[in-house]
């Protein structure tokens, strides 16, 4: 049976990208936040996963206003990295892990999760940069070192999914890979948030006593955000800041697992955005 190592949680912002590509990791305004990866790379280094779920939203390449399912799962042999209009250079294309991935949508279905299964589809920031961050020798060396399945939750075009409900996911997703038939070592990342608004009156938005809260939350009491409607978390956590539903999934996935932090770094601000990451894994 496969073995679960853990979770990483991390933002996604594009300027990352661009400051990687700059190589700007040592810049004053970069640096603290670039720093913060050494020790999450040191504990992979470690636990060595072979497939990461990564639970992330779509920025419109896959999906649109038109048309947009609340959860998909990836199916696909590989992905290929696209600009979503911020000037990105692609990154290397990672290879996904098909058996798991049709094991994924299977046992989602089986829980009466309604999904889409792409069969194609390319990644964004939300995707690529997590990869870049915690594993660069993937980039300079032109292949990952990790497989992929990209597990799509809405967060761009209401009505959310709920905090409980990604909860829930989480837990049908532990299921799957716990039941998938195979020895590789499988991690979560769960990419998006914190605190942030782009637009309207409210632009600029940070929360950081909330922000942090909920950090804490997802070590000792993983069910304290399911209190809060997702109206509230846009109150609370501003309109891009309902990202965070990424990271209640993957928190769904040791669910109740006693878990041991890591690591854990809150940043603020990195282009209008509270940037935070939390390495956690089994006690």
């Amino acid at each position: 049976m496969a073995h679960l190592i853990g979770s990483i949680s991390t933002s996604h912002v594009p300027a990352i990208g661009g400051a990687l590509a700059r190589q700007k990791q040592q810049d004053p305004y970069w640096k603290p936040f670039f720093d913060a990866y050494g020790q999450a790379r040191e504990w992979l280094a470690r636990t060595r996963p072979d497939v990461v779920v990564i639970l992330h939203n779509d920025h419109g390449l896959n999906f649109f206003l038109d048309k947009m399912p609340t959860f998909s799962v990836g199916a696909a042999p590989s992905y290929q990295t696209a600009d979503e209009g911020w000037g990105i250079p692609a990154l290397v294309e990672p290879r996904g892990c098909v058996d798991l991935s049709w094991h994924i949508v299977e046992t989602l279905v089986a829980d009466e999760f309604d999904i889409t299964t792409c069969q194609e589809a390319l990644i964004d920031h939300a995707v690529s940069l997590p990869l870049a961050l915690l594993w660069p020798e993937g980039q300079a060396s032109g292949a990952w070192p990790v497989e992929i399945v990209p597990v799509c939750i809405n967060t761009v075009l209401a009505p959310y999914p709920s905090a409980s409900r990604c909860y829930r996911l989480g837990q049908s997703l532990r299921r799957a890979i716990e039941s998938w038939e195979d020895g590789r070592r499988v991690l979560v990342i769960a990419s998006g948030g914190l605190s942030h608004q782009l637009d309207g009156e409210r632009a600029g938005f940070i929360n950081k006593p909330f922000d942090l809260r909920f950090m804490d939350s997802l070590v000792d009491d993983p069910t304290w955000i399911t209190q809060y409607s997702n109206e509230d978390l846009v109150e609370l956590a501003g309109t891009q800041g309902i990202e965070l539903l990424m990271w209640v999934a993957a928190r769904g996935v040791l669910d109740d697992i006693p878990v041991r932090k890591r690591h854990a770094h809150y940043h603020v601000p990195i282009s209008n955005t509270a940037t935070g990451l939390l390495v956690l894994e089994p006690a």
